[in-house]
C-alpha cells in the first residue's frame, strides 16, 4: 500500500510539470518536405523544389492538419496552402517583404497602430503552422514582438493612449504563447481602463486544436474583458470534429467567434468551397466575417485571384446564401485608416 501510494503521487506531481499535450504535438510538427511527401504517398519528383523552397521559409505543419489532407492528391487545398513550391522563388516586383505597411505602422516595440480605437501586438513571432501566403512571413520578428521584457514598453504604449479601446493580440500566433504569458499580459490589460475588449487572431486553434484545453479554457473564461476570437479557416475540409469540438469550447468560455480566411487560388477560389465554407463554419458556431484578397507578400504570386474574380465569387454567395453567411470582401491597403471594402459592383 506504501509503494501504491509513492506512486500514486508521483504520477501526480509528474502530471503537474508535463509539458501540455498541445506543445508536445507542436514539437512534433513536419518540419522536413521529404517526411510530408512519403507521409502522403506523394511522387518524391516534388521533393527539389520543396527543399529549395523551404531554405526561405520553412516548412512547419502540424501531423493532425496533414491528417485532413487527401493522402496522394497533390492538389488538396490544406496541402496547398503549406507545401513549398519553386513559385516562392519567382520575383515579382508588385509584391514586397511588407505588403501591408506593418514595418511603418510600429509604434512602440511589438505594437501596430493602424487604425483608431484598435491598437495590435505582435505577441509571438511563433507559429503552429507555416502557411505559404503568410503576408509577415519576412517579418523581423526576432527585432519586434511585444513579448517578455518588451511587454513593458507595449503595454505603456496602450495605457498612455486613451483612445485604444480593443487590444488585439496577433504574431506569429499569440496561441503558441504559454498560458501563464497570455494570463500575464491579460491581467495587465485589464487594469487599463480604458481597454474593452480582446481579439485573438490565430490560425493555431485550426491546425492544433489540442490548444483548446481545459488550462487555456480556465484562463479564457476569468477574463474579465469582451471576448472575440478571429479564427483563420480557408476551407471546409479543415474543419473536423476535433475542431467542432473546440469551437464549442471558446463558445463556453464566452467568446464571440469569428472567421476570416484569405481568396486562395487552387484552395477556396470556387463558388462550391467558399459556400460550403461558411456553411461548415456557421454549423460550428463561427461567423464568416472577412474574405481577404491575397497581401502581395513576396513569394506568393502564385496564390493570387485577381479582384473582379473574387467580386464574381462574392456576388454569387449572395444569391445562394443567406446574408449572415457571406463574408465581406475585403484587401488591405497600405496607409489606409480601415479595411477596405471591396465593391461587388463594377
Amino acid at each position: 500500500m506504501i509503494a501504491t501510494t509513492s506512486t500514486a503521487s508521483q504520477i501526480n506531481l509528474a502530471d503537474v510539470n508535463a509539458t501540455p499535450v498541445w506543445q508536445q504535438l507542436a514539437s512534433d510538427a513536419v518540419t522536413d518536405p521529404a517526411e510530408l511527401l512519403e507521409l502522403l504517398g506523394l511522387d518524391s519528383a516534388l521533393l527539389p523544389d520543396a527543399q529549395a523552397a523551404a531554405r526561405t521559409f520553412g516548412l512547419r505543419v502540424p501531423r493532425g492538419f496533414i491528417a485532413r489532407m487527401r493522402h496522394g492528391d497533390p492538389l488538396d487545398p490544406l496541402l496547398l496552402q503549406v507545401l513549398p513550391l519553386q513559385q516562392e522563388l519567382n520575383k515579382n516586383r508588385e509584391f514586397s517583404k511588407d505588403p501591408v505597411g506593418d514595418l511603418a505602422s510600429r509604434t512602440a516595440p511589438g505594437v501596430l497602430h493602424k487604425y483608431r480605437g484598435r491598437a495590435l501586438l505582435i505577441a509571438t513571432g511563433a507559429c503552429a503552422v507555416h502557411c505559404r501566403y503568410c503576408f509577415r512571413r519576412h517579418f523581423p520578428y526576432s527585432e519586434d514582438t511585444a513579448s517578455a521584457d518588451r511587454w513593458r514598453a507595449a503595454l505603456t504604449y496602450v495605457r498612455d493612449d486613451t483612445s485604444i479601446e480593443e487590444v488585439i493580440l496577433s504574431g506569429g500566433d499569440p496561441l503558441n504563447l504559454s498560458d501563464r504569458r497570455l494570463e500575464e499580459l491579460t491581467e495587465e490589460l485589464e487594469r487599463i481602463p480604458h481597454v474593452r475588449r480582446l481579439r485573438i487572431h490565430t490560425r493555431t486553434a485550426v491546425v492544433l486544436p489540442e490548444r483548446i484545453d481545459s488550462h487555456f479554457c480556465r484562463w479564457l473564461s476569468g477574463v474579465r474583458l469582451q471576448k472575440i476570437v478571429v479564427l483563420h479557416v480557408n476551407h471546409a475540409q479543415e474543419v473536423d470534429s476535433r475542431v467542432r469540438a473546440m469551437c464549442s469550447q471558446l463558445k463556453a468560455c464566452e467568446a464571440t467567434l469569428l472567421n476570416q480566411s484569405v481568396l486562395l487560388a487552387g484552395v477556396n477560389d470556387s463558388i462550391q468551397a467558399l459556400s460550403q465554407l461558411s456553411e461548415t463554419l456557421f454549423a460550428a458556431g463561427v461567423l464568416p466575417y472577412y474574405l481577404s484578397l491575397l497581401d502581395r507578400v513576396e513569394g506568393a504570386a502564385h496564390f493570387e485571384v485577381s479582384e473582379a474574380l473574387g467580386r464574381k465569387l462574392v456576388q454569387a454567395l449572395t444569391t445562394r446564401l443567406p446574408g449572415y453567411l457571406v463574408p465581406k470582401l475585403v484587401r488591405e491597403v497600405m496607409g489606409a485608416e480601415a479595411k477596405t471594402s471591396v465593391s461587388l459592383s463594377v
